[in-house]
């Protein structure tokens, strides 16, 4: 997977966001639920904030979406807790316990206002096993 990933390349992300501090979160409940037709289209907004002890859904994706675009493959892997409010910008990097995970692509509001969905970009639709308790980490650097 690059780590290098710019979600969209029209924009310097870099330029828009500058350094904020990491997001932590922790799993809260394990999923396993494959979609491989469920057109799904991203937000525009390349940034949210999410505030302590809000709860997600995190979501795999095997193709490259990003803000605004459509996707339709996804994977959704487990619900998080947010350990300390912060910014996550589509391009962060994604830690599961402290290991490269991901790439932010975007968000589906598809739930609210009960949780975002928050799509990880991967190079396939299988993860790694998650457990209750680990920790995910949303940064910049």
């Amino acid at each position: 997977m690059d780590d290098s990933f710019n979600p969209n390349p029209k924009i310097s992300l870099p330029i828009i966001y500058g350094n904020h501090r990491p997001v932590i979160a922790e799993i809260i409940a394990v999923l396993n639920a494959t979609f491989t037709d469920r057109k799904t289209k991203l937000i525009d907004s390349y940034s949210r904030a999410v505030k302590k002890y809000d709860i997600h859904e995190l979501m795999i994706t095997d193709q490259e979406p990003y803000p605004g675009k459509e996707f339709s493959r996804m994977n959704a892997i487990a619900f998080f807790e947010v350990k300390n409010g912060g910014l996550i910008v589509s391009g962060d990097k994604v830690l599961h316990n402290n290991e490269l995970f991901g790439i932010l692509a975007g968000y589906d509001l598809n739930h609210m206002p009960n949780h975002m969905n928050i799509v990880i970009r991967k190079g396939s639709l299988t993860s790694e096993t998650m457990n209750v308790g680990d920790t995910l980490i949303f940064t910049n650097s």
